[in-house]
């Protein structure tokens, strides 16, 4: 099995759940303790609390901030919809919409009022990066970030996505320093989705040279059939995305499954099936366009003997699929 999908579905291996992380007001929580000491430790935060990673839990936590909130349109389809909800209340909220390269449009956080950004250093989907260190210089907010799969020492307050770090939909987890958000009663906190999260950071084993040799053979293969709706270069070193003319990308998902190569066309919430890519709408794109749209993440345990024979499946299920829509 070769998994070009490790962004999207992770599945963490073995899981081995002790006694330990269950939470006691009366007991001290030492292996919990020992927890969020790693987390200090990996992160630099000094609080932790766990929250349902939904639209229902963003909504939670943008009722707990006391300010002004902008929200970028390249993150998570859980938030966005939760700002959706928030706005349907009543309330205000600031969204900073992608440019058509893909990049946030930072420069929208100019003469903006506001006192805090949800802001990730990449945009779900296409992994385009983002400076956190740039954003610092227009705004004055406090930026929250999704660090599930990269982390920015620039942002004020980070957030992880279990389903994406672990394959099982548990609470997700929020680290943040100051009295930005209530800390949870011991009974109240998700340990089993804290204990979860730090086994999923630590499974994590991006191979940062695969990119370069897959993307010149990629393009030595399909030539002009291949195209790219973002930049390369501006992807984390450990991504990919493009497209293929003339198909959607769910028949080529289908397809190499069979082949037990996995891959996806954008964010894991969406399963990578039936829906369009609402990033690559949101850069200018229209819906059926947007199908196209193919999402590859680059692990160590893929080698570079099984670069030529990804791509030459990858070629010839191509064909064949171009051949049928012909």
């Amino acid at each position: 099995m070769i998994k070009l999908n490790s962004l999207q579905y992770s599945k963490l291996q073995n899981i081995e759940i002790s006694n330990d992380f269950s939470l006691s007001a009366l007991t001290p929580n030492d292996a919990f303790e020992t927890l969020t000491l790693e987390y200090k430790k990996m992160f630099g935060f000094n609080k932790l609390k766990t929250f349902s990673f939904s639209k229902e839990g963003f909504l939670g936590l943008f009722l707990e901030l006391k300010g002004k909130i902008a929200i970028s349109v390249g993150e998570s389809e859980a938030l966005i919809e939760a700002g959706k909800l928030y706005e349907s209340l009543g309330f205000h909220i600031t969204w900073i919409n992608l440019n058509k390269d893909g990049k946030v449009n930072l420069f929208e956080l100019e003469k903006q009022n506001i006192d805090f950004l949800f802001l990730s250093s990449y945009v779900m989907d296409t992994f385009v990066k983002t400076s956190i260190e740039e954003a610092k210089k227009l705004t004055s907010a406090k930026i929250i970030s999704n660090a599930s799969a990269n982390f920015d020492k620039n942002s004020d307050v980070v957030f992880f996505d279990n389903y994406k770090l672990i394959g099982f939909n548990t609470s997700g987890v929020l680290l943040f320093n100051d009295e930005i958000f209530s800390l949870l009663e011991v009974g109240k906190i998700d340990s089993l989705a804290v204990k979860l999260c730090l086994d999923g950071l630590k499974n994590q084993n991006f191979n940062y040279k695969l990119k370069a040799i897959f993307l010149e053979k990629l393009k030595e293969k399909f030539q002009e059939n291949i195209y790219f709706f973002v930049n390369p270069d501006d992807t984390l070193e450990y991504s990919l995305h493009f497209g293929l003319k003339g198909i959607k990308a769910r028949e080529l998902i289908r397809t190499l499954a069979l082949n037990n190569i996995f891959i996806s066309n954008g964010e894991g919430c969406s399963l990578g099936l039936s829906k369009p890519s609402r990033i690559i709408q949101n850069m200018g794109y229209d819906e059926s366009t947007s199908r196209n749209a193919i999402s590859f993440s680059f692990v160590d345990a893929m080698q570079n003997e099984d670069i030529e024979k990804v791509i030459d499946i990858l070629y010839l299920k191509y064909k064949q699929i171009k051949a049928l829509n012909d």
